[in-house]
């Protein structure tokens, strides 16, 4: 059995509150495969543990078990005490009155959790059920009541509104409120911000912490962002293949990881280590420093771009420059809206701008024709952010990485085909895997094809957008390594689109924030992340998990920061 998290003896004057939830031998099967082994570990009252984790280590498993949610084929064996009764042999209809009032859950996607086509308040109505008051009024005035705990504005407009009307920061709000609605003891978090900007995650993170601490609820938070269980979790319970590689608390996992697992999470998390590729990224700021305007591989010159949305004009980009020495990294941040991919697809020239230029390697982009516009296609790619939905299902890798050069008719067969594994060796990608199809590869081998791909034609240029948002941190760290050495290597230059700050730090040369289509801050990385100038840049960076062990999350000293400066 895997050993129980105690009380840290380090602060013997401080007693551990007494364990609400508690996990024993846990152990879950689909049919004869068994996923979750001997998993133990408590969680006391008012405090926070992480099940952290790459996909497939059995987190979100361990969260449904003790929900009794497991889908049909799924059995699980061992015991999980609530509140003093075992509840993993209770009959469902025993167990049925504590789901929701005294364990609530808060799933990982707002926009599927809520029905497209019921209002917010119609759906509101149903979670108020769990309060057994029976007169309607008074259950829609405590749902306005948690949606203005939860920091939603307008309750009454939000009540009113249909899904697709809010935000998605709003929607995970809404299910916030509804969760701490019934006031639970423990509250269930399956990665409660994966799908959110950065600046919207650390308020949804915030507002967890401070529900946490003024209800007096036990949070068990689904990451796998060790950054952000360092900074949020009061203990940890590392998973790997199902198996708990390490347990404790969070500051001695931090300070002196035990399991070899736990380490290499720890160095591949970018908020955690921010010079981890240092050394490969010398070669660019070399070039930076002696590079010149004149020499720049790519040129933004005063571009703007307007669109008609329902009548109304809307500025998508708005007088935006910039430019890229060769062999270097820039980065575009901002939050959604703000204008990236506009500003993306005008450099790719699948948009024309209304104002200014685009140069890429000399040639104008803006103001050529589809096919004139194939020649400069020969010295640009893209590498598309999700992997499971940019390669064509239905073709073997040799297809997918060799279609370009079939499109630009280069070389012979044999040449093709040479070219073909030649790529697939750059991204550190094997021959056997030449027949396969993207279903039988996994997320960070997908990944890698597509920058094969990208790379089959020899570009200069390689604009990535989001190229890892759908990994995991360690495929995430591999695929870094990857693209950095080819950058070494290759002498290739970089347009990188993120949100994540960390990322951008660890990758990038120079970078643009961009706000409301504008670009607001420009410089060096080193300028912007350690000089930021303007109040949305220091919101963007405040919202990075510190590095370091975890603190009480609502004693951290942060900068604060009024809102309607960065509106």
């Amino acid at each position: 059995m895997s050993p129980l998290i105690r009380t840290d003896t380090t602060a013997p004057t401080r007693q551990r509150p007494a364990a609400l939830l508690r996990v024993e031998d846990l152990s879950v099967s689909y049919g004869p495969q068994q996923v979750v082994t001997n998993v133990a570990f408590e969680l006391g009252r008012g405090e926070s543990l992480a099940l952290i984790g790459e996909s497939g280590s059995g987190k979100s498993t361990i969260a449904r078990a003790v929900l009794r949610l497991l889908p049909g084929g799924g059995h699980a064996t061992g015991r999980v005490v609530f509140d003093g009764q075992e509840v993993l042999g209770l009959p469902e209809r025993r167990f049925r009155p504590l789901r929701g009032r005294a364990i609530g859950f808060i799933p990982q996607d707002p926009g599927s959790a809520l029905n497209p086509v019921r209002t917010i308040g119609a759906q509101a109505m149903e979670a108020a059920a769990l309060l057994d008051e029976p007169d309607k009024a008074v259950r829609k005035a405590l749902i306005l009541e948690a949606f203005a705990e939860v920091g939603l504005d307008n309750p009454r407009r939000v009540y009113d509104s249909y899904p697709h009307q809010l935000s998605g920061g709003m929607l995970q709000r809404v299910l916030i409120g509804l969760a701490v609605l019934p006031r639970p003891a423990l509250l269930v978090a399956d990665e409660p911000t994966s799908a959110l900007d950065v600046t919207i995650q650390k308020r949804i993170l915030d507002l967890l912490s401070r529900l946490q601490h003024e209800l007096n609820i036990s949070l068990l938070l689904i990451t796998h962002d060790l950054a952000i269980a360092a900074e949020r979790a009061n203990a940890l319970v590392v998973l790997k293949d199902g198996i708990v590689q390490e347990t404790g608390r969070t500051a001695a996992v931090f300070s002196a990881p035990a399991s070899a697992y736990t380490r290499k999470l720890h160095a591949d998390v970018p908020a955690l280590n921010p010079d981890r590729y240092a050394a490969l990224r010398d070669p660019g700021f070399r070039h930076l420093e002696t590079g010149t305007r004149a020499a720049a591989k790519i040129e933004v010159s005063a571009v703007s771009k307007t669109f008609t949305v329902d009548g109304k004009r809307l500025t998508a980009v708005d007088d935006v420059s910039f430019s890229v020495p060769a062999g270097t990294t820039h980065a575009l941040v901002g939050e959604s809206g703000s204008g990236k991919t506009t500003a993306i697809r005008l450099l790719l020239g699948l948009e024309e701008p209304d104002t200014g230029t685009i140069a890429v390697a000399g040639e104008q982009v803006s103001g050529r024709s589809h096919i004139s516009l194939r020649t400069v296609w020969r010295h640009l790619q893209l590498v598309y952010q999700n992997p499971f939905t940019s390669l064509d299902p239905t073709w073997t890798v040799e297809e997918l990485v060799r279609e370009p050069l079939d499109r630009f008719r280069i070389g012979t067969a044999k040449e093709r085909a040479e070219r073909v594994r030649e790529a697939l060796v750059n991204v550190g990608l094997g021959e056997h895997l030449l027949a396969r199809k993207p279903a039988a590869l996994s997320g960070g081998q997908r990944q890698r094809v597509a920058i094969a791909r990208a790379l089959v034609l020899k570009p200069d240029v390689i604009v990535l957008d989001e190229p890892t948002s759908a990994l995991d941190v360690s495929v995430q760290a591999d695929i870094i390594q990857v693209l950095l050495s080819l950058q070494v290597s290759l002498g290739l230059t970089y347009v990188f689109v993120s949100h994540d700050l960390a990322l951008v730090r660890q990758l990038a040369h120079t970078v643009s924030v961009m706000h409301r289509g504008r670009i607001v801050e420009h410089g060096t990385v080193a300028d912007i992340f350690d000089n930021p100038r303007q109040p949305f840049t220091v919101a963007l960076l405040d919202s990075i998990p510190a590095s370091g062990t975890a603190r009480a999350p609502h004693l951290r000293p942060r900068q604060i920061i009024n809102e309607k400066e960065i509106a």
